[in-house]
């Protein structure tokens, strides 16, 4: 909250950062002069991303990509080979191939 004071009652977990706003408005703004504003960007930025965290959640998407990429580059040793997944039966292949014998409903005919 801007107010420094968090639902509990006590100072909010971003309030330092409040206070480092305020202080630098106050030493380098005047009623008659706001162009001092201009060096509390840093501050001020820092207060928001206290607020609702931005810039990390952009880091830890990155780092999250990063790490996908990473894994999916990795061989596997003991991948099948293509021939392996078609004796499962999931692909098309020859019942001989497969292994499997004709059923007596189906004796001379694949099933597709």
């Amino acid at each position: 909250m801007a107010s420094g004071y968090g639902l509990a009652g006590g100072p909010s977990r971003c309030f330092p950062f409040w206070q480092e706003v305020l202080a630098c408005y106050v030493t380098n703004t005047n009623p008659e002069d706001d162009s001092g504003k201009a060096k509390c960007v840093p501050y001020l930025e820092d207060y928001y991303e206290c607020l609702h965290h931005k810039k990390e959640a952009a880091r830890v998407a990155a780092l999250q990509a990063a790490y996908r990429k990473q894994q999916a580059n990795i061989k596997r040793d003991d991948a099948p080979s293509a021939g392996e997944i078609r004796r499962l039966g999931i692909l098309d292949a020859p019942l001989e191939e497969k292994g499997l014998k004709p059923s007596k409903w189906f004796p001379h005919k694949e099933i597709n």
